[in-house]
This record gives C-alpha cells, sequence and structure tokens, in this order.
C-alpha cells in the first residue's frame, strides 16, 4: 500500500474526531452486501433508484447518513464510476422541509432550499471533506442469498451535488451505519430485527472482498465468540460505544481511561476509522510496551512522518501477544490488527495519540466477524478468516 494513501487514511482518522466533537433461523431472504477493502476504508455494494442503479460507497458505523454523488455536480471529486442520475430513477423524490426524513437529518444539518421547497443536507467533516445535497426518498436495493434483490422503497438519501475531500475515486459517497434514525440499519428497522455483521478482510488480502449480513443471517454464534455490552448515549445516538478496561502487551497491563463521554461507554466502534485512537498518556505506554518487547527487526521512521513507531518487517521481526480487554471479551489482537503496512518495506503501530474521541478502527477489527445485536445491546467478536465470508 502507499506511503501516501496510508498517510490519507490516518488523516482521515484524525479527522473525523472533530466530526464527532422476530425470526429465529437463518433466512436465506435477509439482505445482504459485498464489502471490499480499499485503502484504509471498506466499500459496500448497494444500488439505488428504478431501474437499480449500482452504487460503491464506504461503509460507516460512525455515522448516519446515505448519501450519493449526484448529477448535475456543481463541485465534484472524482470518481471512477458514473455519477447517479436523479432524473434517470422514476422513484425519486425529494423532500419537503416540514417532512419527517428531513427531520430525521437535523444532526447532518438539514436546511430548506433557498425558494422553501426542497429540504437540504450539509456534512462537513475535520479533515476539510464536505458533502452537501438534496435529501430524497429512493428506493435502495441490497443482495441476497437467494440471489433475488431486497429493494427498500422511500429510503432517505443524500443526493450530493457539492462533495469534496479525501474521498477515493472507487467511492461515490458513504453508506451511515450508525445508531441515528437516518442510518441505513435504523431505516431498514424491524426487517433486521437490529441485528447486522460484517468481516473486514486485511487491505493486503488476495481476495479483498467478504460480505456484510443482515437479519437473522448476522448472527454470531459457534466457538470462539466473545461478547461485550454495546453502549448508547441518548445526546450521540450515532455512535457505539463499548467499554475498553485496558490492553496488554505481553504481560503488561495497561490500564485505559478513554473518553468521557457516553455513559460508562468510553471508546466507540468504527468501521469508517482507519486507525485505532487512544488518549495522548495510553498510547505513549502503549508504544513503549510494544517497543520494548518487539525482537528482531530493523526500527525505522514512517517514510511521510506520520506514524511514530514503525519497523522493516523481516523475518527476524516478532511482535508481542497483544489483548484488547473490553468489558467480558478479552479479544486477543493478531499483527494485522496492530501493526499497518505503509509501504513494500515498513509497517507501523495502527494506533495513533488522540485526546478528544477514543476509536476503535478497522484495522484492529481485521479478520474478525463482528455482530451487532441492537435490541440485545451486545456486539460479538469471533476470530475469522474473513476471506472466506
Amino acid at each position: 500500500m502507499p506511503a501516501r494513501r496510508v498517510g490519507n487514511a490516518g488523516r482521515r482518522s484524525i479527522g473525523r474526531v472533530h466530526r464527532f466533537s422476530s425470526r429465529s433461523i437463518s433466512d436465506p431472504s435477509d439482505p445482504d452486501a459485498q464489502l471490499t477493502a480499499n485503502n484504509g476504508e471498506y466499500l459496500v455494494n448497494i444500488s439505488l433508484g428504478t431501474p437499480p442503479f449500482p452504487i460503491v460507497a464506504i461503509a460507516d458505523t460512525g455515522s448516519d447518513i446515505i448519501w450519493t454523488q449526484c448529477k448535475p455536480c456543481t463541485d465534484c471529486y472524482k470518481q471512477d464510476a458514473p455519477l447517479f442520475d436523479p432524473k434517470s430513477s422514476s422513484s425519486y423524490r425529494t423532500v419537503s422541509c416540514s417532512s419527517n426524513a428531513c427531520n430525521s437529518l437535523q444532526s447532518e444539518g438539514s436546511s430548506c432550499s433557498s425558494d422553501g421547497s426542497v429540504c437540504e443536507y450539509q456534512v462537513s467533516y475535520g479533515d476539510q471533506s464536505h458533502t452537501q445535497g438534496d435529501v430524497a426518498a429512493e428506493t435502495l436495493t441490497l443482495e441476497s442469498k437467494t440471489g433475488n434483490p431486497v429493494a427498500l422503497p422511500k429510503t432517505v438519501i443524500g443526493c450530493g451535488h457539492d462533495n469534496a475531500g479525501t474521498f477515493s475515486p472507487k467511492g461515490s459517497g458513504i453508506v451511515g451505519l450508525g445508531g441515528g434514525p437516518a442510518s441505513l440499519v435504523s431505516q431498514l428497522g424491524s426487517s433486521i430485527g437490529g441485528k447486522f455483521s460484517y468481516c473486514m478482510v486485511p487491505y493486503a488480502a488476495a481476495k479483498p472482498t467478504s460480505t456484510m449480513n443482515f437479519g437473522t443471517n448476522a448472527v454470531v454464534s459457534g466457538n470462539g465468540v466473545l461478547s461485550t455490552p454495546l453502549i448508547s448515549d441518548p445526546s450521540q445516538p450515532t455512535f457505539y460505544f463499548l467499554q475498553l478496561e485496558a490492553v496488554s502487551v505481553g504481560s503488561k497491563k495497561i490500564a485505559f481511561q478513554g473518553s468521557s463521554i457516553g455513559g460508562s461507554g468510553n471508546i466507540i466502534i468504527d468501521s469508517g476509522t482507519t486507525l485505532t485512537l487512544v488518549p495522548t498518556d495510553f498510547f505513549s505506554q502503549l508504544s513503549d510496551a510494544v517497543e520494548t518487547q518487539v525482537t528482531g527487526g530493523t526500527k525505522t521512521s514512517d517514510p511521510e512522518g506520520f506514524f511514530s513507531l514503525c519497523y522493516v518487517p523481516d523475518s527476524s521481526l516478532k511482535l508481542p501477544p497483544v489483548t484488547a480487554h473490553f468489558k467480558g471479551a478479552d479479544v486477543v489482537l493478531t499483527s494485522d490488527n496492530i501493526f499497518i503496512q505503509v509501504n513494500d518495506k515498513v509497517v507501523c503501530l495502527a494506533f495513533y495519540a488522540n485526546d478528544q474521541l477514543s476509536i476503535y478502527g478497522n484495522v484492529a477489527q481485521q479478520n474478525f466477524l463482528i455482530g451487532y445485536d441492537l435490541p440485545k445491546q451486545t456486539l460479538s467478536f469471533k476470530p475469522t478468516d474473513c476471506t472466506n465470508t
């Protein structure tokens, strides 16, 4: 992975903090979607409109709104795929300012157009990325294991006409999977029983894809499953908070204080943030413990100067065992969860110091089947080869 792209992913991790400041058996008709690793983020395949138009967008448990770049684009970032054209869809409808759909996006900066006829949204990110456009009701389509598509009429989306920032050209927007009313998870509602799961392949995997499941197929079970409470904060309904008690590096156990928000939760789990962000004091202890216990390899510097602990990963490099101690769940991490490859010759610690909001990023989640059960308020981890899902 080129250093510049990993550096951008790291900066997006930091930038996001500033913005943050039923059936009982497996059902093949439940919706699912392909998930693809892409340089620090994960892209999910959906379709919008009638007839269905394919969209590839960032899968993001740290935000709510579903948005894509739309024609006409007054100012859009470059994307590889064609733009969605609402005029080509028979099911596309803008929504009024007085609608429930518009009200559901108040946290996303919804407002009225200059003539008062159309609800608009505007979202800015800490890395200077932004999107703004019209709020609309549109048919969103997912796949299923039967091969038959699952259509979701009148899904609230953002049709972005002005979008810019550090977005990859391989994606055309964001699919919000957070806990707020505008997210895909919330809009799917009782049809999925408040359950979804994903399995993130390592960025360098030969097979970069896996499957995101919704509903009964998202239940994580079997040997090796660890579960921890999902903690909600009514003042921040988007975020999925967890309670991280400590992190062990070898025999050294480092207590974790984390963010002082989210009730008893002190860290959020976020598929849209690359790195794991932790308070400066904790990061210093963690970094020192890892450096002290690493054997072999050659310590080096990050070519871009972003990461602080990096090595040349030769055959002699041995990393200490690292365990994340969540409440009720001791999650043993692998080298892929602890270090990120910044180029062919350098790997760096995939944690970063940040004193605002603590975030458990997607590198730490790789090769775990991770299931969200919102009614039971639990999050489950199961070590898994995600290339086989």
